[in-house]
């Protein structure tokens, strides 16, 4: 089985100027719990997750704070951190504590892109649970998906740099990656400019993913697109935008490789069963492609300051 230093995601951190209404939107709508925080800043875990918190709010002027990623000992960061450097990436911070919930060791860098990126091990596991059935919150972050103006020079760097895995790809369209055996941890998109594209959360199952959606539409949240079933990934899908206007998925079964023996594929996003293997979401157009644009990323190459 292919190998490389990262082994997950742990979570995503964006800063928001309304930050009071996505709290309470994440906290009262969405089903996340705030597990800890300052003034302008929240952690945000999912129920049945070990990791500290999935989502972190910061109060501020509209960005990716960053995107952190596990490894699995001090030896792998220190090692990712020494082949990053030698290969001239812009290195926020060196080896050392994580000064976040759980603790742990890592550091941080820019990508190709110019986004914060995070490594850690020995972060503290959060006391979790199993989530019921009919249960209807996030058991997990899934994956999120980056917008990118070359997807290709992208997906390189992710593979030589940080030894991720190409499952499938929607020709000229996006690139499905992967640093474990679940189909992809992140996705590159094509977009006029780099930005988040959505942040994805997985549900218990089909009945628990669909009282979700359900209760996300009742709230009057902007419901862009689902509910539905992708080909790549096998997922299920339902878009929505947050309060600030970032796209955030509930899915649930995302396929697991078999890395040994899997091939990526090319798909062809003009086939309907392409976008929706069930043909119950609403049809893919320009208009709500676009809505996954989301505004240009003022952070690139600038570290967040927390």
């Amino acid at each position: 089985m292919p190998e490389g230093l990262i082994t997950h995601l742990r979570h995503v951190d964006i800063a928001v100027p309304d930050y009071a209404k996505q709290l309470d939107f994440y906290t009262s709508v969405w089903g996340l719990t705030q597990t800890g925080g300052d003034t302008g800043v929240a952690f945000l875990a999912a129920e049945g997750s070990p990791e500290q918190y999935v989502l972190r709010l910061r109060e501020g002027g509209k960005r990716l704070d960053l995107i952190a990623f596990g490894a699995a000992s001090r030896a792998h960061v220190d090692e990712l951190a020494q082949r990053l450097a030698a290969a001239g990436v812009r290195l926020v911070s060196e080896p050392g504590p994580v000064g976040t919930p759980g603790g742990g060791y890592g550091f941080r860098f820019f990508d190709i892109d110019g986004r914060t990126i995070e490594v850690s091990c020995d972060v503290a596991v959060r006391a979790h649970r199993l989530v019921e059935e009919k249960e209807a919150i996030p058991v997990r972050l899934s994956h999120v998906v980056l917008n990118s103006s070359d997807i290709d020079a992208t997906r390189d760097w992710y593979a030589s740099h940080l030894d991720f895995r190409l499952s499938d790809t929607l020709r000229g369209v996006m690139h499905f990656m992967r640093c474990n055996p679940r189909h992809h941890s992140f996705a590159i998109a094509r977009g006029p400019h780099v930005s988040v594209h959505h942040i994805s959360f997985e549900m218990r199952g089909l009945d628990e993913y669909m009282r979700g959606s359900g209760r996300v539409i009742r709230s009057g949240a902007r419901f862009i697109w689902g509910p539905g079933r992708h080909l790549a990934g096998d997922n299920t899908f339902s878009y929505f935008l947050d309060p600030q206007g970032n796209t955030i998925e509930y899915t649930t079964q995302l396929q697991e490789l078999d890395e040994d023996s899997w091939h990526p594929h090319i798909y062809d996003m003009r086939d309907p069963a392409v976008q929706d293997q069930w043909g119950t979401a609403n049809p893919m157009n320009e208009l709500v492609a676009k809505e996954s644009f989301n505004d240009v990323d003022p952070g690139l190459f600038k570290a967040p300051p927390l």
